[in-house]
């Protein structure tokens, strides 16, 4: 077993030297600071430069438009051969592939890189809202749609409008009558509510954290199996299914490249997010951020990317949102 284990980290090493380091590593978000695409650039700079994986400084940059369909263009044409960059992208990006908001490209059109965990989705009001639990949003949204207004990153047909689309459905309120409110991402979502502009705010887990910790908001439910194994505050939100409303919604969070990135480059890449995984600084800088585990890249990554905007389609089909 020992000899098996050498030989593996041999050839991860032989690989590592043979594939060449990035001159100028970019992480690029395709948002505004502050929300899940700044947090999962954040993850990866942190912990990839923490460890020495990467020895240069890697830069983050901003590209907001369309909630990653601006990035993933760029990454189509101006860019479509750089060795350098990483674009961070959620299941929302694939949600937004398979209603078409990326035009003429779709998943097949980058190279899918590695994830660095998953989040779950949230609902959170102000700290001083009146609605104390998830059932008393629901009623005042039952007795009067229009009562409530949603912001959220992204438009009708994101990742974020999908949770609250499930959570009326499963309230028994048509979404279409609705107040939601699209916000570039979710930062600028969580700018609003603390402004007391709108009553509700449907995001990532992971992106309330700081919020939440701070006394800021309340998170009135997360859209997982069960409660969230965490520290702080995060651990005591409860379900929406333990209140009754059967929904759950997983967010994956990680990274591509260009489609005409070297073969080298992209190697490199991948083989410093499989070292990465093995490394407690990640681990710990993961769960700093709210999220969990999902060591996946490759092949075996790509696969689950396209299986999941397969799902995409036909959840866009039962909204309409595609024919």
């Amino acid at each position: 077993m020992k000899l098996k284990i050498f030989i593996l980290s041999a050839i991860l090493l032989l690989g590592q030297a043979l594939a060449k380091e990035p001159q100028k590593p970019e992480c690029i978000a395709p948002a505004k600071p502050g929300g899940g695409f700044d947090l999962t650039c954040k993850l990866a700079q942190v912990s990839l430069n923490q460890t020495g994986i990467v020895s240069k400084p890697i830069r983050t940059t901003y590209m907001p438009g369309g909630v990653g369909v601006t990035a993933y263009n760029t990454m189509n044409t101006s860019k479509s051969k750089d060795p350098n960059a990483i674009v961070a992208f959620s299941s929302g990006t694939l949600l937004n592939i398979a209603t078409g908001k990326h035009g003429k490209y779709d998943e097949n059109d980058v190279k899918w890189l590695a994830a660095v965990g998953v989040d779950y989705g949230a609902i959170a009001v102000r700290d001083d809202s009146p609605y104390q639990n998830l059932q008393d949003l629901l009623e005042a949204l039952k007795n009067d749609p229009k009562a409530v207004s949603f912001g959220a990153g992204g438009s009708v047909g994101g990742q974020d409008w999908m949770q609250t689309a499930l959570l009326a459905k499963a309230a028994g309120v048509d979404i279409s009558n609705v107040r939601y409110v699209a916000f570039e991402g979710g930062g600028d979502a969580l700018t609003s509510l603390l402004g007391n502009h709108i009553s509700a705010v449907s995001l990532g887990m992971a992106e309330s954290l700081p919020h939440l910790e701070a006394g800021k908001i309340r998170v009135l439910a997360v859209f997982s199996d069960e409660r969230l194994k965490t520290q702080g505050k995060a651990k005591d939100v409860p379900t929406a299914r333990e209140q009754g409303y059967d929904v759950v919604w997983r967010t994956i969070r990680g990274f591509y490249m260009a489609p005409k990135a070297p073969k080298e480059a992209y190697e490199w890449w991948l083989q410093a997010f499989n070292k990465l995984y093995q490394s407690e600084e990640f681990k710990q800088q993961r769960e700093l951020r709210g999220l969990f585990e999902f060591n996946k890249s490759g092949e075996e990554f790509e696969a689950i990317v396209k299986e999941q905007t397969d799902i995409f389609r036909q959840l866009a089909k039962e909204y309409k949102l595609i024919k």
